[in-house]
């Protein structure tokens, strides 16, 4: 009995201190939120849910998990002298600023500050809502190596190579903020919604192709930049540029400047 409460003790204690560096830890890093970066937050830290505790771990070395990995990131290496892996390649030089455009031919009309700056204000809002925060807790808790520094070679682009090693790679950034940007884009223009979701789906698999992420690095992305979508839909800013968006494209779809889905099911 008593060495079950001494073992007791010292879990708690150990649980304790790893609360209390976890604070230290979050204190002394610049605040990264809504409060000093409205330009690509709408939210503000503890808006979101949290991807630590919402996701499970990333898959252990050897599990039947992470074999599935190692197939999706051989396949991706099979894809990169392909059309795909040219497309992926375009997809890893894509600067964040630049998904709204990447997302243009999909959403049938050039998303840019001249033809479309309601909905690109939206888009490029939301952006580390869900490329930072919605990936925050669970990408600085586990620091999962990437795939490329895993298996010690390149990507399709390794000029990105160091500066991708000094963060985690669970879950994806990237695919996060393609996915969130999916989503939103898909609800002003539904009549393209199959067009759209496809291009926020490949930007995520783009990430496999190149080495940069493992799949379930990928589709825990898509899972929480859900989840972060959904709470941005409860905030008055979002609402509010959201609502704006949705009169600019209702003009323009008046006016025949976006192009009609040709998808026939």
């Amino acid at each position: 009995m008593k060495t079950d409460i001494s073992r007791f003790m010292r879990i708690s204690l150990s649980a304790l201190l790893m609360l209390l560096a976890v604070s230290v830890s979050a204190q002394d890093k610049p605040r990264k939120d809504h409060s000093v970066k409205p330009d690509v937050y709408f939210l503000n830290e503890g808006d979101v849910a949290n991807s630590l505790y919402l996701l499970p771990p990333p898959p252990e070395g050897g599990s039947i998990l992470f074999l599935y990995d190692k197939e999706r990131y051989d396949w991706g290496k099979l894809q990169r002298n392909t059309p795909r892996g040219d497309q992926a390649a375009a997809d890893a030089n894509v600067e964040a600023n630049g998904v709204p455009e990447a997302f243009s031919e999909a959403f049938g009309i050039e998303i840019n500050e001249d033809n479309t700056p309601e909905i690109l204000k939206l888009v490029i809002g939301m952006r580390e809502d869900a490329g930072d925060l919605a990936t925050r807790d669970a990408k600085n808790h586990y620091m999962r190596t990437r795939p490329f520094a895993f298996f010690g070679e390149e990507t399709c682009n390794p000029k990105q190579q160091a500066e991708l090693s000094t963060n985690g790679s669970y879950p994806s950034g990237h695919t996060a903020i393609g996915w969130a940007t999916a989503l939103v884009l898909a609800e002003l223009n539904p009549d393209r919604q199959n067009e759209i979701l496809k291009r926020g789906y490949d930007m995520g698999e783009s990430r496999v192709i190149c080495g940069y992420h493992f799949q379930s690095d990928v589709d825990a992305a898509r899972l929480v930049a859900s989840g972060v979508v959904a709470r941005l839909h409860a905030d008055p800013g979002f609402q509010s540029q959201l609502k704006r968006a949705k009169d600019e494209m209702a003009r323009l779809q008046k006016q025949g400047k976006v192009k009609k889905s040709e998808l026939k099911f």
